[in-house]
């Protein structure tokens, strides 16, 4: 019912959107190659995004969002409500829930460890670093194991990166520029390794193929034959991931 157009938008108009109690940040862009209004829900569900036709009038777009609040609310139903990451809280990290817990020491990297039935991640500093902590953690881990996979896929078909990121990314987990620079969500820190090996084996594909083609997918799962589960995956549960606020 919905879709995006991905060619630069023009115009943008941010205000604020009540859906079900919840007041979300939307965008409003006007796009010349717009033929009507389109609307996305922002990884997380934080946000709204708005791509409407040049000189839509603002009754028409309101009258829109109207119409489409039952959407807007079955779909943030779904999402988390509790985001903020915090002591005693369970994350995930490679696919594995982790408890939160504090060291009571002021400095030092966090750590995981195995005691009891569920790993802990162990973080220093007072309550209110804890969600820095496990952000910091959880970057490390991200640009750790992409690094590993991202030059193993590289490797395979020929091609050089010349380096790679880790972000707070929202709108996508990946990309690929043309000169062979790769940026990656750090949030997949959190998600199974089979969904961290697709996003690597999806931006080195783009390296010999700049577009989403049928000849980019057939290396993208010759690189990565569980392609197709790690995308599943993500559809289910990315947005989760997103919504968790550190």
């Amino acid at each position: 019912m919905f879709s995006w157009f991905e060619t630069t938008p023009i115009a943008p108009v941010r205000r604020h959107y009540e859906v079900a109690g919840r007041r979300l940040a939307l965008c409003i862009r006007e796009h010349q190659r717009a033929k009507r209004i389109t609307l996305r829900i922002e990884p997380g569900g934080q946000a709204l995004r708005l791509t409407v036709p040049p000189g839509m009038a603002q009754r028409e777009i309101d009258a829109f969002l109207t119409r489409h609040e039952g959407w807007m609310m079955t779909k943030l139903a779904a999402l988390p409500t509790d985001c903020k990451v915090g002591e005693g809280m369970l994350i995930p990290i490679g696919g594995i829930d982790h408890r939160i817990t504090r060291s009571g020491k002021l400095r030092g990297l966090a750590k995981v460890i195995t005691e009891g039935d569920v790993p802990a991640l162990m973080v220093s500093g007072g309550p209110e670093h804890v969600g820095r902590r496990v952000a910091d953690h959880l970057k490390r881990v991200a640009r750790q194991d992409l690094e590993k996979r991202v030059n193993h896929y590289a490797e395979q078909i020929g091609r050089t990166v010349r380096a790679i990121s880790v972000k707070d990314t929202k709108s996508r987990w990946g990309s690929c520029t043309s000169d062979g620079r790769l940026s990656f969500s750090w949030r997949l820190a959190m998600a199974p390794p089979l969904v961290t090996d697709y996003l690597a084996a999806h931006e080195v594909a783009h390296l010999a193929e700049m577009n989403h083609s049928p000849a980019f997918w057939s290396l993208c799962r010759d690189l990565c034959p569980n392609t197709n589960a790690a995308k599943s995956w993500l559809k289910a549960h990315g947005s989760g991931l997103q919504a968790l606020q550190f």
